[in-house]
Parts: structure tokens; sequence; C-alpha cells
């Protein structure tokens, strides 16, 4: 008996031993655990830190096209300050859509600007705000005189605007918002060298600058550098989609109107083809007849040493994802009609059916008949078909128009199409509250 006991003293002593053994263990895995979560938490922050800084900053060494080429530089600058031409004021700058980051502005150069003292119609001022890194997208290299060498242009300048919260185009920055004021045609018409994009288009260049002149504010044509097609036959048209969002992103599969690819995909496409940096890209699918210009001039494959672009491009990613969709102002829309409005969303107008919660969008394609328009721009896609666009943001994407190309003016004017399109048999009244819960996205 007294045996038994001493044994059973063991194996409690044992138990006693191996549970404590076990809890430190199982605290140490769990703080091993928290860690590496916190280690994961930091390099994501830092990731998108990064990206925050190649999204604002980064031209991927495309001065070489901007001001190599096209000397845009030197038309900024003006002939009284080493380039060509009247210059490019601030004033001017403004009215072509650029915009400025007021947060890097000294409180001297705000007070002039509200005094007046600073001549906003001098280009010599825009030269000053080059130097302070605050015209929003546009980053200006000076030499240590002080001399403007060169400039070249960022994600920023087409996918982020301010709040005007200064003056009208100097304000906060608003990352991802589109620049629906920016005219692109306008500021690469400003060359003195147009010549080599319209021999690249094989057009003249009075063309071309024509052309450019119609693209007007919030619009590009990205694919007129791969298919050399500058209108839309079907309504004679020119051929220049609306520049898009860029935040409200992550969850979205395909991130162009027409589903080219992934968001790494597209920047890659634009930071090398659009933007002219110096990078890697490769689509096979451009060397395609369909794509003569890109046949020609080789864009399905693109080689630099070194390789300004892809090591960023996750980090671009990570920013661009991190970037939620924002909330439309209070007072914008009618809370009540809209609240109706999302039933009928979700219910008769069969909005949901593409755009289902939460993400706004079924990261499907679809055709132009199903949408009920015409499938240009969608067959000069690989994918010959139109993607889902989130709503998220709506409010900010309202200048210019609606869908790819902003054929339809107003909310309105979608609803209505829809309506018609399906068939839904929406009452006026039920029009009118689903446009308050698109007004409330």
């Amino acid at each position: 008996m007294r045996h038994n006991k001493k044994i059973i003293a063991i194996a409690a002593m044992s138990a006693i031993v191996i549970f404590i053994q076990c809890s430190k263990t199982f605290k140490k895995g769990e703080q091993i655990g928290a860690e590496e979560e916190q280690s994961g938490i930091e390099k994501k922050k830092s990731l998108i830190a990064q990206g925050k800084e190649t999204f604002r900053f980064d031209t991927f060494g495309d001065e070489d096209f901007w001001s190599g080429l096209l000397h845009i530089d030197k038309a900024i600058a003006g002939e009284l300050n080493g380039g060509f031409g009247p210059g490019v004021s601030p004033a001017a700058a403004l009215g072509i859509g650029l915009k400025v980051d007021v947060d890097a502005l000294p409180a001297e150069i705000r007070e002039g600007i509200i005094s007046h003292s600073i001549d906003l119609n001098d280009p010599a001022i825009t030269l000053a705000l080059l130097k302070l890194n605050s015209v929003v997208g546009v980053k200006g290299n000076f030499n240590q005189e002080g001399t403007l060498q060169s400039i070249g242009i960022t994600c920023a300048v087409c996918h982020s605007t301010v709040d005007n919260s200064f003056i009208d185009g100097i304000g906060k920055r608003l990352d991802g918002w589109p620049n629906r004021d920016l005219d692109v045609g306008g500021i690469i018409s400003l060359t003195d060298n147009a010549l080599p994009i319209a021999n690249l288009l094989h057009v003249s260049e009075p063309t071309l600058r024509n052309v450019l002149d119609l693209w007007g504010p919030g619009k590009f044509s990205a694919i007129l550098f791969m298919d050399g097609q500058a209108f839309n036959p079907n309504n004679g048209k020119v051929a220049a989609n609306l520049i898009p969002a860029a935040f409200g992103l992550k969850g979205i599969d395909l991130t162009t109107y027409t589903g080219w690819g992934d968001i790494s995909y597209w920047n890659a496409f634009v930071a090398n083809l659009e933007m002219h940096g110096k990078g890697n890209f490769s689509d096979p699918r451009l060397n395609d007849p369909k794509y003569p210009i890109a046949v020609e001039n080789g864009f399905y494959n693109v080689t630099n040493n070194p390789d300004l672009i892809t090591s960023k491009l996750p980090a671009l990613r990570e920013y661009q994802h991190s970037i939620d969709a924002p909330k439309p102002p209070a007072g914008s829309y009618n809370v009540a009609a809209a609240g109706r409005g999302k039933g009928i969303f979700l219910s008769k107008a069969k909005c949901a059916s593409c755009h289902s919660l939460p993400l706004l969008a079924d990261n499907k394609l679809h055709t132009a008949a199903e949408m009920g328009i015409d499938d240009f721009d969608a067959m000069r896609s690989p994918t010959g078909k139109y993607r889902t666009t989130p709503l998220g943001g709506l409010f900010t994407r309202a200048k210019g128009g609606f869908f790819h190309d902003g054929r339809f003016a107003t909310l309105s004017d979608v609803i209505n199409h829809y309506n018609d399109h399906f068939s839904l048999n929406l009452t006026a009244s039920e029009k009118q509250d689903l446009e308050q819960y698109l007004r409330s996205l």
C-alpha cells in the first residue's frame, strides 16, 4: 500500500512538472506567435509606406521621355527661364488640371498667394513650386544652381487630386481619387517635338494634336498607343476613356474597364508603356495584329537594365489596396431616400446581380450585349468584354460622366439606360431613391 502511494506521488509530481513545462512552452509559443504577427504588421506598414512614396514621387526614370524627347521641362520653364515659348504659369498649370499640395508649401508661399504678392501668372513661380515638390504627380529635377534639368511624372498625376481647401487646385492630397480635371492631351501638346509620337502612330503632327485636343479634361487613351485607333466608329467620337479611381481596389481582381489584368499587371503596363518609365514588361497578347503599334515597337516584350519598375510593384499594390473608397460628404444625398434606394438596388433594379455587396462588384467580365452598349472598347482589349466597375466612392467620379467613356452624363441617365435595357419598369420615385442610394456609396 505504501509502495502504491509512493508511485501515485511520483506520478502526480511528474504531471505537475509536465504541466508547468507545457504551460511554459505554450506561453513561449504564444509569445513567438504574437511577435511574428507584430512583425508581419510592421512589415506591411513599411511596404505601404514604400508604396505611398512610389505612388507620389517615383517617375521610374521617365524623364528621358517627358524631357529628353518631348522637352516638357523647357515648355514649362519658358523662354525667359531657359526654355521655349511663354512658359507655364501656376494659373495655366491649374487651368489644365494640375494640382498643388498645400502641405508642401511654406507659410510665406501660402501667405504670398493669398495676398497676391506672389504672381500666379509667372512661370518662374511654377519652377519654385516644382522645387518644393508640391506639384502633384510632377517631379522636377534641378541642378546645384537651381536650374530645372528635367521633369518626370508619377502615378499621382492622374490618380490623385486635392481637396481645394486652400484655393481651387491647391489643397490637401487625395490619393487614389481620379483627377477628372487633368488635360493629359493638353500637357502632351506643350511639346515642340510631337513628330516622334505622330510617327509612332503613323499620322501627321496636326492630326495628332487635334486628337490630343479632343480628349479633353479627365480622359486618356491608353490603348491608342497599342492599336492606333483614335475614334470610335460607332459614334464618331474620340476614343478616350475616363481616368479611373485607384482607391477601393482591394479584393478587385481586374482593375481596368476591360479587364486587362490585376493591379500589378496594369501598374507595370502603365509605368512602362504610358509613362515611359524604364522597366521590364512582357505580355504576349500584345504581339497580335490587332495591336499594330505594339507589334511594330516591341511593346509586348520591353526590357531595361536596370529595371526601375518591377521591384516596386508589390509595395505599390499594398499602398493602393490600403486606400479605401471615400465616403460622400454629409448632406450630399437624402439619407431616407438612399435607404429606400438600397432596397431597390438589391431587388427590383437588379443592380446587385453585378454590383454585389460588399465589393459592389462581381469580379466578372460581361459582354457589351449584357450591358446594352457597343463593344468598341471591349474588343480593343484581350478579353473582348467589360468588367464590373466597383461603385465605392462613386461621387468622386461624377465629373466627366459615367461608364468607361463618360457616355452617360448623369446617374439618372445610367438608371434610365438600365431601366430600358432590362425592362425594369421602375417608377419615377423608385428611380429617384435609387439615385440617392448611388450618391451615398
